[in-house]
C-alpha cells in the first residue's frame, strides 16, 4: 500500500437541474463545450488527473495545493470572463472546492486503486 497527499478538487455546475429543466440538449451543450474548451486544459495546465465525472461535476487529484487553488482560480476567472453578458438565470457558474487528503492506494493489475482517506 501506498500513502500519499493529494488535493481533491471538486466541482459541479450552480442550479444544473433548474437549467436541465429550462433547456436540457442547450446545458449539456454548454457544459461539454465549457469541458473541451476550458476546463481539461486548466487541469493538464497545473498536472491534475480526472478521477471521476459525473453529469454537471467533476473529481480531480492534484500533487500539489498550489497547482488545485491555481487551476481554480483560473476556470472561475475565465468563466467570469465567458459569462459577461449573460442573464443570471442561463448562466453556467460552477461551485468549486479544494480539500486536502492523505489516501491509501493499493497496486492491482498495473493500477493504482485508491482504497480510501486517512
Amino acid at each position: 500500500m501506498e500513502r500519499r497527499l493529494a488535493a481533491i478538487l471538486a466541482a459541479d455546475v450552480v442550479g444544473y437541474s433548474r437549467l436541465m429543466g429550462l433547456d436540457e440538449a442547450g446545458t449539456l451543450a454548454a457544459v461539454k463545450t465549457v469541458r473541451a474548451d476550458l476546463i481539461d486544459g486548466k487541469i493538464a495546465e497545473h498536472e491534475g488527473r480526472i478521477v471521476k465525472l459525473t453529469g454537471d461535476g467533476i473529481l480531480v487529484e492534484f500533487s500539489s495545493v498550489v497547482n488545485a487553488v491555481a487551476c481554480a482560480v483560473e476556470i472561475q476567472r475565465a468563466m467570469r470572463g465567458r459569462s459577461s453578458g449573460m442573464s443570471s438565470a442561463n448562466r453556467l457558474e460552477f461551485r468549486i472546492g479544494i480539500n486536502r487528503e492523505a489516501l491509501l492506494f493499493l497496486n492491482r493489475c498495473a493500477g493504482m486503486w485508491a482504497i480510501g482517506s486517512i
